[in-house]
């Protein structure tokens, strides 16, 4: 399970710049908070092998007693209830605060790690920005900047030292039964799902949303084979949040995406795909997780309403044509074989070894087929490919001048690799390795006096020649 890391502090400390600098994108899950102005954001973020999960959270004003700022300290105190280590961040050109003081005291109460960080300070000298934070009571002040990003690699690898590194994803499928995550809004059907999946009742499932609050984890056979799946929380739609512990269980989620080895992402027939189907599809997309998607609640449509529903999944879900995809009725059992059929062949795709001369062999096809623009000049050399990895499946090219291929080049080559070797179910990351010219830096040997005479008569007979 990856580590979650907890920023925390009071508003306008550099909390988001943080965030951002740590998961390198704005394109994180969110969850809106009731009667707040600004969401509250989840990520996942690497410090060289390392990766974590990290939350933004509004900002703690423990002198707050209603309206805005009280619902975002209580917010972000349930954030720190989540974590496994909290990043205490303090304004180093504001200087410590009696808020910063009440927030300190809050922190030490939860008995969770801490770290104190003094944001903002570039371009000061460490002993004078930190020097005034001593009197928090949580340790070394740590200066840094959130914006310039002075420190902070520093800071996250200190943050995750405790925690083991997390096993190999490939010995780690083979050591073990593939892993099944049932992720999805509330009240789709995951559930009814793992149940019907199951052939017993072992999760609550009943009309009513936000009923699985933790992840958890079930080990079963069918078929002859050892399954784990994992049933986890809704991540509910903007607005729908009513209690405090429900607005993190999306990290529960997302925890469970990054362990899961496949994922069924669950979306409801009877409703509209989401901007949250989407966000949490995005998010199994990016863990590089093997996919199944299941539309829940097919029976009782009519033929207009799914051509509808298949409409709408081809616009909004256009990225998952890897995936395959199932219409199926999680309450009646109807095509629950199918998924879990898809479950299994998903998973030996994600797990697939595939050989170096063949994956050159299918290289070259590809490129025979259809060459790679030009960058400038020149043309990429494309040489040779082999597996570096599983779950997902990543094929190293090596070559020269590969620094520019283009993404729908790279977009080509992932087809044509999933096509040849029928990878359906799991996406397909291509690393380019370009081979650097040893001759590039060198510069040229001067020439000795009996070459320069050597060259000097060449040019007198080129010029009578042709002169």
């Amino acid at each position: 399970m990856l580590p979650t890391l907890v920023l925390v502090g009071r508003p306008n400390v550099g909390k988001s710049t943080l965030f951002n600098r740590l998961t390198r994108s704005r394109d994180a899950l969110v969850a809106d908070q009731p009667g707040l102005t600004r969401d509250r954001h989840y990520g996942k973020g690497r410090v060289g092998e390392r990766p974590y999960l990290v939350v933004d959270t509004g900002g703690l004003e423990p002198v707050a007693k209603d309206g805005i700022m009280f619902e975002m300290a209580k917010q972000s105190r349930q954030a720190v209830d989540e974590a496994d280590m909290v990043l205490f961040l303090v304004d180093g050109r504001a200087g410590c605060t009696p808020q910063d003081t009440l927030i300190a005291g809050q922190l030490r109460k939860t008995g969770k790690p801490i770290l104190l960080l003094v944001n903002k300070a570039e371009g000061m000298q460490r002993a004078k920005v930190t020097a005034e934070f001593f009197e928090l009571g949580l340790g070394e002040p740590l200066p840094i900047s959130s914006a310039h990003g002075d420190n902070v690699s520093e800071v996250v690898e200190i943050a995750l030292e405790n925690f083991p590194l997390e096993a190999d994803e490939e010995e780690a499928g083979h050591a073990h039964p593939p892993k099944l995550a049932i992720v999805g809004r509330p009240n789709v059907g995951k559930s009814t799902l793992v149940n019907a999946i199951l052939g017993e009742q072992r999760v609550i499932a009943f009309d009513q949303p936000g009923t699985t609050r933790d992840s958890i984890y079930i080990d079963f056979e069918r078929g002859g084979k050892q399954y784990t799946i994992i049933d986890t929380a809704g991540v509910r739609r903007r607005g729908k949040v009513d209690e405090a512990v429900e607005k993190f269980s999306v990290i529960k989620t997302m925890q469970a995406i990054e362990d899961a080895n496949v994922v069924v992402l669950v979306v409801d027939a009877r409703d509209q795909i989401t901007e949250q189907d989407a966000h949490v599809a995005d998010f199994v997309l990016q863990a590089g997780r093997a996919l199944v998607l299941a539309v829940n609640k097919w029976d009782g449509l009519d033929a207009h309403q799914r051509d509808t529903v298949k409409s709408d999944i081809e616009r909004k879900l256009h990225f998952l044509s890897f995936a395959k995809l199932h219409y199926i009725s999680a309450l009646n059992g109807t095509g629950v074989d199918k998924v879990l059929k898809s479950v299994d062949d998903a998973y030996a795709a994600a797990m697939a070894k595939l050989s170096t001369p063949k994956l050159t062999r299918a290289l070259i096809a590809a490129l025979e087929k259809q060459a790679p623009p030009k960058s400038g000049r020149f043309t990429p050399k494309m040489r040779y490919a082999h597996q570096g990895g599983s779950n997902p499946p990543l094929i190293v090219i090596h070559g020269s001048g590969l620094e520019d291929v283009p993404a729908s080049y790279t977009r080509y080559l992932e087809r044509t690799f999933c096509e040849i070797f029928k990878l359906q179910g799991t996406p397909l990351r291509i690393q380019f390795n370009s081979s650097k010219n040893p001759f590039e830096d060198k510069k040229p040997r001067p020439l000795t006096e009996a070459e320069q005479r050597k060259a000097h008569r060449a040019r007198i007979r080129g010029r009578k020649l042709y002169g």
